[in-house]
């Protein structure tokens, strides 16, 4: 049973809890499978029948979602889709929120608070990163055979073994300072951040030269950080599927092999990034020896440095 404090802080965050399963899916006008798949894409664990944890903004939410698919704006499945993206999105921004501002002591009104402060936040990014998403999406498809991409994966060298050597609250400052400086230097840079895996980060970039800059830009950056393994970069073109955030294909897996194959401190771009990038003045590169990659077959991939005057 939930405690009163959980009682609370439910009320003061979500609003009165006042309907069931059955009964909220009844409100909305959609049945109970309905309603509990709903409730899963969103992450969260099952309820009991006869519990009381549902409240009107539940009904608000299951109603507008009835509505989109009935307007067609949206398919079942698609809704689906997108509210465990949603959903796995919102769970890190919550983690981090309550990571950040907890001092051991939970303060119902404070959290509240911050609830209502914070909300506007979240719309206005979500707007701006709509457009920018809907902006990509037209240029592929107006393109013609396709759009190139270039991927990039950059991991912190030996993190395992410096995890090891430093207490958790020196581990989390080493691991935030690399995602800023990842979040500094990429969309600067004209990349865009698509996730970050702890000690790695994996990005993309509509032009070659912008991810070779990126690339070089990380490695001299957390160079300079006293308190930061060296990084290596893996790049490498091509086309990719874009799905739920996230990138995939043949493009993606050269990529993250290739920054595994790269020496501390260095940056490696498959084949096809290399001829793309070479002959230009600010740019040295080195072609490699053939090396087999499972699953992947022999590539010569390029060592890509800045060229000195």
């Amino acid at each position: 049973m939930p405690s009163p404090l959980a009682d609370e802080l439910a009320r003061a965050v979500l609003g009165e809890p006042v309907y069931t399963s059955l009964e909220v899916a009844a409100a909305a006008g959609v049945s109970l499978d309905e309603a509990r798949r709903m409730w899963r894409a969103m992450g969260f664990p099952p309820v009991a029948e006869d519990e009381r944890v549902f409240t009107a903004a539940d009904v608000a939410t299951l109603t507008a979602a009835r509505a989109l698919v009935a307007r067609h704006v949206t398919a079942p499945e698609v809704l689906l889709q997108l509210t465990r993206v949603t959903g796995q999105a919102l769970s890190r921004i919550a983690e981090a929120q309550v990571a950040a501002r907890l001092d051991g002591a939970l303060d119902v009104a404070a959290v509240a608070a911050q609830a209502r402060a914070v909300e506007p936040l979240l719309t206005y990014v979500w707007r701006r990163h709509l457009v920018a998403a809907t902006l990509r999406a037209a240029t592929v498809a107006a393109a013609d055979g396709g759009a190139q991409i270039v991927v990039g994966f950059a991991d912190l060298v030996g993190f395992t073994a410096f995890s090891q050597r430093r207490a958790p609250a020196e581990l989390a400052v080493a691991v935030d300072r690399f995602e800023a400086l990842a979040y500094e230097h990429i969309p600067e840079r004209g990349g865009r951040v698509i996730k970050m895996i702890g000690d790695e980060v994996m990005f993309a970039v509509d032009d070659p030269a912008a991810a070779a800059r990126i690339a070089l830009a990380l490695v001299d950056a957390c160079g300079r950080e006293a308190h930061l393994p060296a990084v290596r970069v893996g790049l490498a073109s091509g086309p990719v599927l874009a799905w739920q955030g996230d990138l995939y294909g043949p493009t993606v897996n050269l990529a993250s092999r290739l920054v595994d194959l790269a020496r501390p401190g260095t940056v490696l771009a498959s084949e096809e990034l290399g001829a793309q990038l070479a002959g230009r003045d600010d740019l040295s590169l080195r072609r490699m020896g053939g090396e087999r990659l499972k699953g992947i077959g022999r590539v010569r991939p390029w060592v890509v440095r800045e060229r000195r005057a």
